[in-house]
């Protein structure tokens, strides 16, 4: 039994942890926004709805976002994100990725405003990161905490 339970640990953590490319431009952006995909896959539901809470998006468009235009977790997430740093609508910017889906979301938010190198783009990058550490495995949580109590 032990077995069969690492086993399907380790096929569930194989598979969320599997690599996309987003196509941002940013090396960090990307590690960033796979971390907070893996964190997502493990919880899709409270992911949905801490973005939900968020961005004061209904869980629906984002069960729509998921399922109808099969995007990513972590692409969710960035579509919120440049939406809220570019001052356009979440559908403005899926109408954006929809026409420039094979451009990357790097192409995307240099449409939508948000510039290499730029207070926008620094800021999604901040935001980002931010986001990733707060999705990083639970276990992975639990190590930190559990030592620190050993030590009181």
């Amino acid at each position: 039994m032990k077995y069969i339970i690492s086993l399907l640990f380790f096929i569930v953590a194989h598979i969320s942890s599997a690599q996309i490319s987003f196509e941002s431009g940013s090396v960090q952006l990307e590690s960033d926004l796979n971390t907070i995909n893996a964190g997502a896959n493990l919880d899709f539901g409270a992911f949905k709805t801490d973005l939900s809470i968020s961005y004061n998006v209904s869980e629906k468009k984002l069960d729509y976002m998921h399922g109808e235009l099969n995007m990513a977790a972590g692409e969710i997430y960035l579509a919120l994100e440049i939406s809220k740093l570019s001052k356009t609508s979440i559908d403005g910017v899926i109408q954006t990725h929809q026409m420039h889906k094979n451009k990357g979301w790097g192409y995307v938010a240099r449409q939508l405003g948000i510039k290499p190198g730029s207070e926008e783009f620094h800021q999604l990058k901040n935001n980002s990161k931010n986001k990733a550490s707060n999705h990083k495995h639970p276990k992975a949580k639990g190590k930190s905490k559990g030592k620190s109590k050993k030590k009181a």
